[in-house]
């Protein structure tokens, strides 16, 4: 059986997550029921696939953890798109959750270095 997806989301999110989507000129989500309408108003334009790689993982003074990665969304039609996320990570519990991410749009090669046009 299924979990509900609040709680899909809770094993990676913080239930206060702030989930950063600017750069697609939307606003930033505040929790979890916000990601929860927001994933279902979309409907079927969310991804059949999403995944992510080149996770990188730097430890900030505070104790926090910042990571960087890419991700790639696969839609019913075939297509995909390309992100950069950048992510807070907290300690909860026994676990780790991220607390802030920061989705930005990659709408280049390379993010335009080198375009000479």
């Amino acid at each position: 059986m299924a979990l509900p997806l609040e709680d899909r989301l809770a094993e990676v999110f913080t239930p206060d997550v702030e989930y950063d989507l600017t750069d697609f000129g939307q606003p930033t989500l505040t929790g979890l029921p916000q990601l929860v309408d927001a994933a279902l108003t979309l409907g079927p334009g969310n991804p059949v696939a999403h995944h992510v790689t080149n996770v990188v993982i730097e430890e900030l003074p505070d104790g926090e953890i910042r990571a960087r990665s890419k991700g790639l969304g696969i839609r019913t039609d075939g297509s995909c798109g390309s992100v950069t996320y950048v992510d807070t990570v907290v300690r909860v519990g026994l676990g780790w959750r991220i607390a802030r991410r920061r989705v930005e749009a990659r709408r280049a090669p390379l993010n335009g270095l080198g375009n000479t046009s």
